[in-house]
């Protein structure tokens, strides 16, 4: 079990990501540059695989922005990593309507399987393990979230093993 490290120094955000923060904001009165925030993380993460305190500062200071403000948006929102993740990002929903319906049989089930306790990645850096506290699925519970883009529902132990065991296969077809 292990939790990833934070990295000795972010590389910079490059040119690229600059000129996308600034086709964020002008989507967006003069005034209210801070509006574009959520996009700006959002290009951040895509581009450095998470949101830093120091990756923070930069769009806070892009935006005009207070630092704080911007952090408090990154950390209201599971979907913005504030710390490496693994390549597959898995969130299960622990809410009390998925629990009631096995969300904490699944996120016991992949704690175990994948040898991992919730916030934590797998030594490969394949998985990280996740809770989230609302998918608004809650009826096709226990649910889940892979890399904060594909919903997976009724998800048994069995159909948990297979969605691991298929992220795997197709991890060893990249490296290949």
């Amino acid at each position: 079990m292990s939790n990833p490290s934070t990295p000795a120094a972010m590389k910079p955000l490059s040119a690229s990501a600059l000129e996308r923060f600034a086709r964020e904001v002008a989507k967006y009165p003069a005034d209210q540059a801070q509006s574009a925030v959520m996009a700006c993380l959002a290009i951040v993460q895509q581009e450095q695989g998470y949101v830093s305190l120091e990756s923070e500062k930069v769009v806070a200071d892009f935006l005009g922005m207070p630092q704080i403000a911007v952090h408090e948006v990154t950390t209201f929102y599971n979907m913005y990593n504030q710390q490496p993740t693994g390549r597959f990002k898995l969130n299960v929903c622990t809410n009390l309507p998925c629990q009631l319906r096995d969300g904490v049989t699944a996120l016991t089930h992949l704690e175990k399987k994948l040898g991992v306790t919730m916030g934590g990645t797998t030594d490969d850096g394949m998985f990280t393990l996740q809770q989230s506290e609302c998918l608004g699925a809650c009826a096709d519970s226990p649910v889940m979230l892979v890399n904060d883009r594909t919903m997976c529902s009724f998800m048994s132990n069995e159909k948990l093993d297979q969605l691991i065991d298929g992220l795997r296969a197709s991890s060893k077809g990249d490296a290949a």
